[in-house]
């Protein structure tokens, strides 16, 4: 959230919606703060954690992701090695 405070700020200086009722000669304190937006959500702590715990990847895909890689790998090899070579004879 944005705060903006400003102290000794004369009251001539105000909008005139905000003067009302002030002595133009006075000095003020303004703290003008952005109001929440609420399409934004604040998250606690907790649903932080459990977010990124959910997110996180299991330690046996890795090692599954690379099985089938090397699976792949071996097959395209096997379906390389069964297509005739041209050449001279």
């Amino acid at each position: 959230m944005n705060r903006i405070i400003r102290e000794h700020y004369p009251a001539s200086k105000l909008p005139e919606d905000l003067k009302e009722g002030i002595d133009p000669q006075a000095n003020v304190t303004i703290t003008i703060a952005e109001e929440a937006d609420e399409r934004r959500s604040a998250f606690s702590f907790d649903e932080i954690f459990r977010t990124l715990h959910e997110s996180r990847v299991r330690s046996d895909d890795p090692v599954m992701r690379i099985r089938a890689l090397r699976e792949e790998w071996d097959e395209r090899e096997r379906s390389l090695a069964d297509i005739p070579r041209g050449g001279s004879d």
